[in-house]
């Protein structure tokens, strides 16, 4: 029997005219953690496309548990024991927990009469396995993310699971949630299964993965022991750039210590929040971390006017301001980049110019007629500034790939001259090579004595970045933490 359960040969795949694997090898060995990482369209989701059989290769060969397969179909690789849980889960949220577990065994089966005793039997012994605790009567959508993504983990089990493929599985878990989701994946692993984990965040690949194979523009550019792979290797493989000086804060100079505050909070409580205070300083970075619910999110709305304060004071430069909307926000040079830029940061069917143009709209507007001319010369401007890969600044900003777009939100509020920056998950779904540019912009625009605000659950992402940090924990602030005490070992402990 061969060490490898996955064993993908040559595969190719196009559409159009459009190479999205070119010759791509990707071997798994039996009962290990392999990470599949790349940036976004790298080929990672055409290749797990072809394993699963729901876009079959155009040339190559799968070979699975000792069987070679010119092409999969969806119904051969479920029978195989190949299982795909996607970043949206693809769980039914007006079923039940068991009718949710049982509906993959029932459909391939072809059954007619559902055994609901029967059924529930199994699905205590799948829950079992993962050592769950949950009602098998509740509906799925009363339920938080965690245990959705563990159900179709469990579901997976009961369809008799050889190969799990995870899909970004963390993106919306809080670290307490990740640690019990790893936890499952080791104990999966001591029964031989094996998993394919997909994922861009690099403390977790090198905490769970056994063996990694990164992708580039359609091809497998490396595959190797994780333990062997550098992170400025890792960075190499992934983007084809090398990152000089990634960890340097550039700290020393670029701090006004004996300025005036840029923004000062004394006792600020809000919806979600309550009695937050800190000084952050013009040319400072302060990072703002909690898990999901801590209030962090929370907070940077109502610093930009989306919710209101309920208590407590603002002081812009020393001086105390009242913010009740946005507009009073932007008066006020606060900017924030939010959490989601898809839904709340970007007009996706509209041009990357209009997106940029958009919050000063008026200045490029005389006499009630468009400046054209105008808004594209500024939009061109930053477009060059921040460095927005793009063949034209007038095509719809859905093309541009997630980094780009977060440039794009920059953009926007850039062009408003903000002397304060909140950032909220500046990097989320964001690739390696456009997380590095945005971190070098922002220290840059501290360095111009910009205050920047970065609020993020990455807590590799807030000591590579930030000068300091506040940590928040069901809506207060428990605590400050700075200098060589800034690292992730003391962050851990702080937001648990």
């Amino acid at each position: 029997m061969s060490d490898y359960i996955l064993s993908c040969k040559g595969i190719n795949k196009s559409f159009g005219g459009v190479h999205a694997l070119k010759n791509v090898d990707l071997n798994v060995k039996r009962g290990e953690v392999h990470c599949l990482a790349g940036e976004n369209g790298c080929g990672k989701s055409t290749i797990i496309k072809a394993i699963s059989g729901f876009q079959p290769q155009d040339s190559g060969t799968i070979e699975f548990d000792g069987k070679v397969y010119e092409e999969l179909s969806p119904s051969v690789s479920i029978d195989l024991g190949i299982q795909v849980i996607y970043q949206d889960l693809s769980v039914f949220p007006n079923l039940t927990v068991q009718e949710n577990l049982a509906i993959n065994t029932v459909l391939s089966n072809k059954t007619k009469i559902y055994n609901h005793k029967q059924q529930r039997e199994i699905a205590k012994k799948v829950m079992e396995t993962l050592n769950l605790d949950l009602d098998l009567d509740v509906r799925v959508e009363q339920l938080p993310v965690a245990s959705k993504q563990l159900i179709a983990i469990a579901r997976a089990l009961y369809a008799k699971a050889k190969f799990l493929i995870l899909d970004e599985p963390t993106t919306a878990l809080t670290r307490k949630e990740v640690d019990r989701l790893f936890e499952i994946i080791r104990s999966l692993k001591e029964q031989g299964l094996t998993v394919l984990f997909v994922s861009h965040k690099l403390d977790e690949m090198y905490e769970i993965s056994d063996s990694i194979t990164i992708m580039r523009s359609g091809e497998a550019v490396y595959t190797g022991s994780m333990k062997d792979l550098s992170e400025a290797d890792f960075t190499h493989y992934m983007t084809g750039r090398d990152f000089d000086n990634v960890d340097d804060k550039q700290a020393e100079g670029r701090i006004q210590k004996d300025a005036v505050p840029a923004l000062e909070l004394n006792d600020l409580s809000g919806p979600g929040f309550a009695h937050v205070s800190f000084a952050v300083r013009p040319g400072e970075i302060l990072g703002i971390t909690g898990q999901l619910g801590s209030g962090r999110s929370e907070l940077c709305n109502t610093l930009f006017g989306i919710y209101k304060s309920t208590g407590g004071t603002i002081k812009r430069d020393g001086k105390e301001i009242r913010i009740r909307s946005v507009r009073d926000a932007t008066k006020n040079g606060i900017a924030l980049v939010p959490e989601d830029r898809l839904t709340e940061g970007l007009f996706l069917p509209v041009s990357i110019m209009e997106n940029i143009t958009v919050v000063n709209f008026n200045q490029f507007a005389k006499h009630m007629i468009l400046d054209r001319e105008s808004q594209e010369a500024n939009s061109s401007k930053w477009v060059e500034e921040i460095h927005v890969k793009t063949d034209d600044h007038l095509l719809p900003v859905q093309t541009l790939s997630g980094g780009n777009q977060q440039k794009v939100v920059l953009a926007k509020w850039l062009s408003t001259n903000p002397k304060v920056l909140v950032l909220n998950g500046p990097t989320v779904g964001v690739d390696i090579g456009a997380k590095y540019d945005i971190y070098q912009l922002l220290r840059n625009l501290a360095s111009t004595g910009m205050a920047v605000l970065v609020a993020s659950d990455d807590l590799a992402e807030v000591v590579r970045l930030c000068d300091r940090t506040i940590v928040m924990r069901g809506g207060v602030m428990t605590g400050e933490i700075t200098g060589e005490e800034l690292n992730t070992e003391n962050l851990t402990k702080a937001i648990m």
